[in-house]
């Protein structure tokens, strides 16, 4: 005779109801222990890369200026070549978190670190980045801090990460909080590598100045925006190459 989980639990002496409510309660504790540990499992998986994007919100970018670097940020999550790139990692996702900052005293993190895994994690990110209000007062530029506050949410990072990227974006020297330099080595010292966007709409040779007191780390590099108008280009190419790393030829 065919022994079925209901009539199994008969034969313990469970009528025929309470042997149905029994096995409802099994099958539901089961599911729920299967979905904790896929939660268990989504969180412990790797992903290519962890990034940190870190906004310039010091007294030389004003509203309009922070307005041209959210819309840039936000338009390049939702261009095809991203998607694509992300697609073509071993892990095939990314986790992004970002970052406002002014001066020594002020970063702040306005998005926790997110998994964009596909076209709609993608566009749900851009989509909350060009909302983002900011949320810091005019001060001074402090890429110092900027970037020490960045490596301490990768240092907390909930995923094991093949890399770790500080992406910070300035139109200006550090001008508050220090040489910037100690801080960048001892970020470096982890493995960490940070990449800088810069708009040379004050400072001409900023580019420069990044290479030599702020950039570093595996496959480091400077991207440079003329002005404003140019970051959403800028922006985008930085993150296509940030996203695709070594594997870029």
């Amino acid at each position: 005779m065919e022994t079925t989980p209901a009539s199994f639990l008969r034969l313990l002496g469970l009528s025929r109801k309470s042997a149905l409510v029994a096995l409802a309660l099994i099958v539901c504790l089961s599911v729920l222990g299967r979905s904790s540990s896929e939660r268990v499992a989504a969180q412990s998986a790797g992903v290519d890369l962890a990034l940190v994007l870190a906004i310039d919100c010091s007294y030389s970018v004003d509203m309009a200026e922070y307005t041209l670097q959210i819309e840039g940020m936000a338009s390049a999550f939702l261009r095809p070549e991203i998607h694509a790139a992300i697609a073509s990692g071993a892990y095939q996702r990314i986790v992004v978190s970002v970052v406002q900052w002014s001066d020594m005293e002020h970063q702040s993190l306005v998005v926790p670190w997110t998994v964009v895994s596909d076209p709609a994690s993608a566009e749900l990110l851009a989509a909350t980045i060009q909302s983002l209000p900011r949320t810091l007062a005019e001060g001074g530029t402090s890429i110092a801090h900027a970037i020490r506050y960045s490596a301490q949410l990768l240092n907390s990072l909930p995923f094991p990460a093949d890399r770790q990227v500080i992406d910070v974006a300035a139109d200006g020297r550090n001008n508050n909080g220090g040489d910037p330099r100690p801080i960048r080595d001892a970020i470096l010292a982890q493995g960490m590598t940070i990449n800088g966007l810069t708009i040379l709409n004050e400072v001409p040779t900023l580019d420069r100045y990044f290479e030599l007191y702020i950039t570093g780390g595996p496959a480091s590099f400077v991207m440079v925006a003329n002005d404003y108008s140019a970051y959403s280009t800028a922006i985008y190419r930085k993150l296509l190459r940030e996203i695709i790393g070594p594997r870029l030829s």
